[in-house]
């Protein structure tokens, strides 16, 4: 039987990561991928330009994650310099977009894979290797054994890359609810005659969750980054868990279409503008405040005639239509998993040391990326999570 300090499993950015930083100072390092390629789901990330980072500050950069605390110490010890320096090393440099989302210059994520494969020179790599046991001796499929294990198997979105939710079984390590991540939101209301619609930079709200963004209407329901992030509120509010059942939603979300007035600024510009332009259509009017595409489905939802002219519409109509254009509503009846991003939930972190990715359940056990109870919002932020963990994951087992 073969043996190996370090067996790594899961061939995916925090698998590759870990291999990586493994390999520096391990004599013999195998990773272990179920695919025959890695980096499948990495190559899909930022519709294949790859979003590789967020290059907020480390300290704001926590901020953005519900499990700050655990990732503080992987975050700064895998920095964004280092991570981007591995590719500036390889003549591969980087462009930065709104938000502080970074992608490779050449907007290419083959392009990010290439250069991180290019550092496996000293790590086996076995192809089409299902991990489907591990005994409590790290002896692998009856196979391989390790002194040493890393788990990156990712969570369970994306399941043509190789994501299972069997891999939360290959160890005995308590894990938490798995539930949908960033992902679209399905409506009751038939939301196909809008289809292809994006509303720019409004407020999303679910009870006391606000998400500034834009809003893109699908022939299911609704999408874009404003509603991807707030859905994570909305998953993790509800109690379920996709390895016994599908997820009974039943919510409403807001959108304030408006943001940057008030109910009070409103009601003072349209009754100044309802007199001063009364003969105006108000679906002409809306064209101020709204996209010109979205005007005949909001006027239809409050049940005001677009045709109406403003000196003709009552007080009633009036404060019916500031009160939506602050808060238009949405029921919401499921989530969109096939188009899920990340998983919530996983292996649970109260079991896992920060400063080494170590089980404290099972000695020489490590954990990386997704696999974790780890998410962040969209933006580069899931990818920062993958690295982090990944480099600190590989550096700590190398080292012990």
């Amino acid at each position: 039987m073969e043996e190996y300090d370090i067996a790594i499993v899961g061939g995916g950015p925090a698998g590759i990561m870990a291999a990586i930083a493994a390999s520096q100072s391990s004599s013999s390092v195998i990773l272990l991928e179920k695919n025959s390629s890695l980096g499948r789901k990495l190559l899909l990330t930022g519709g294949g330009r790859c979003n590789i980072t967020n290059l907020k500050p480390i300290k704001k950069l926590l901020n953005f994650y519900p499990q700050k605390n655990f990732l503080k110490h992987s975050f700064f010890t895998f920095t964004n310099e280092m991570l981007l320096s591995l590719f500036q090393d390889k003549g591969l440099d980087f462009i930065e977009e709104d938000d502080n989302r970074i992608f490779p210059e050449t907007e290419k994520a083959s392009d990010i894979l290439e250069v991180l494969t290019d550092y496996l020179d000293d790590v086996i790599i076995s192809y089409n290797f299902e991990v489907k046991t591990i005994t409590d001796d790290f002896v692998i499929n009856d196979k391989l054994k390790a002194k040493k294990i890393i788990i990156a198997t990712g969570g369970v979105t994306y399941p043509q890359t190789g994501c299972s939710p069997k891999n939360y079984a290959l160890t005995s390590q308590p894990v938490t609810d798995i539930k949908y991540g960033l992902s679209p939101l399905i409506t009751k209301k038939d939301l196909s005659d809008i289809a292809g619609v994006t509303l720019y930079d409004v407020v999303i709200s679910y009870k006391k969750s606000k998400v500034n963004g834009n809003v893109l209407f699908s022939h299911v329901g609704l999408t874009g980054p404003g509603i991807i992030n707030l859905s994570n509120e909305i998953s993790e509010g509800i109690s379920y868990n996709l390895l016994e059942d599908n997820p009974d939603v039943d919510v409403d979300i807001a959108i304030d279409l408006c943001p940057d007035f008030s109910r009070e600024d409103l009601l003072e510009k349209f009754n100044s503008d309802f007199q001063s332009k009364g003969k105006t259509m108000i679906k002409n009017y809306l064209k101020m405040y709204l996209t010109n595409s979205f005007i005949d489905f909001f006027l239809d939802e409050i049940n005001l005639d677009g045709e109406t002219q403003l000196s003709r519409i009552n007080k009633k109509s009036k404060n019916r239509l500031i009160e939506n254009l602050k808060r238009f509503t949405f029921e919401i009846t499921g989530f969109n998993g096939k188009l899920s991003k990340v998983t919530v939930g996983g292996v649970d972190l109260a079991n896992i040391n920060p400063k080494t990715m170590e089980s404290t359940l099972t000695p020489n056990l490590y954990f990386a990326g997704e696999v974790m109870d780890l998410h962040g919002p969209t933006g580069g932020y899931n990818l920062k999570i993958a690295f982090s963990t990944g480099y600190l994951a590989g550096l700590s087992a190398s080292e012990k």
